[in-house]
């Protein structure tokens, strides 16, 4: 079968430094992603700043508008995609965890709440002076991009850490997810299950089990999930079942039975009532919105 294309960060034109890439969104979208238009996803993480322009942007299939202030940050393996109008200006750079990793051994990306985990919103919207501010960081990036100074690696990243500690500032605001201890013992289960999820959803897909791999209750599993997500430990397992289940209706095409069988359901019309009850929709009405595009 297919797989999702997944771009490395070696793919993109780049200057100066290794695992790092920063550009204005408006030559980016010229240079790099013309003729990228189906989903696809990342293995590094990724900020873009949108300062002009409408449009939207689907990331895991979740669609958010696109308009100026608007801000996303996305983990490595998200899927996105997105249709813009052809005024779009703005700001993107993308590094490799080991990038960060080398300066900020104690302090773990995945801490700053918009890389949680994918249940995360990946989106701000700014307006003010924390638009201006943040805008303000991006263009600092990208002039010592194009510089060629000393320490130019030390400054660049971190002007990084600046917009991600920026950043959790406004999304505390906006999200009150954010506000979670990330060091707390709920936020650190929640991830081990995310993990256990991801390497077994395709065989097991009850909570019981899942529940039982961590040594709890389900209900107290269950009350993580909601503490932290806000969602039930089945919507937890489900999610994962549907988001696989769309990237591979979009590669496979019309062989939605097959999609079915390889995700565990070897009953496509299960399959087929599970997902119009999540998604209001059929995976064929699903397809053709992609088709159509």
């Amino acid at each position: 079968m297919k797989k999702t294309a997944i771009l490395d960060i070696s793919q993109f034109k780049q200057t100066g430094l290794e695992d790092f890439y920063v550009n204005t969104l408006e030559d980016h979208l010229i240079t790099s992603h013309k003729d990228i238009a189906l989903p696809h996803k990342h293995n590094f993480y990724l900020a873009i700043l949108f300062t002009h322009g409408i449009g939207i942007h689907e990331i895991d299939f979740t669609v958010y508008d696109v308009k100026p202030g608007s801000l996303f940050f996305l983990n490595p393996g998200q899927t996105h995609h997105w249709e813009l109008s052809p005024d779009t200006k703005g700001y993107i750079f993308f590094h490799t965890q080991a990038f960060y990793n080398l300066y900020y051994t104690q302090n773990h990306i995945n801490n700053f709440p918009f890389f949680y985990s994918m249940h995360s919103s990946p989106c701000l919207y700014l307006e003010g002076e924390e638009f201006k501010d943040v805008t303000l960081l991006f263009k600092q990036i990208l002039k010592e991009n194009e510089r060629d100074e000393i320490l130019k690696k030390h400054r660049i990243i971190n002007l990084v850490q600046y917009v991600y500690i920026e950043c959790t500032r406004i999304y505390a605001k906006q999200n009150p997810v954010a506000a979670l201890d990330t060091h707390n013992s709920y936020y650190s289960k929640f991830l081990k299950l995310e993990d256990l999820v991801n390497e077994h959803f395709v065989k097991e897909k009850s909570p019981a089990v899942y529940a039982e791999m961590m040594h709890m209750t389900p209900k107290h599993l269950n009350r993580i999930t909601q503490a932290v997500a806000g969602k039930t430990t089945s919507d937890v397992i489900t999610d994962r079942v549907l988001l696989e289940a769309k990237k591979e209706l979009i590669l496979q095409q019309d062989n939605f039975a097959g999609v079915a069988e390889m995700l565990g359901y070897e009953d496509y019309a299960y399959f087929s009532r599970l997902f119009k009850k999540k998604t209001n929709e059929t995976p064929s009405e699903f397809l053709n919105r992609y088709k159509k595009g």
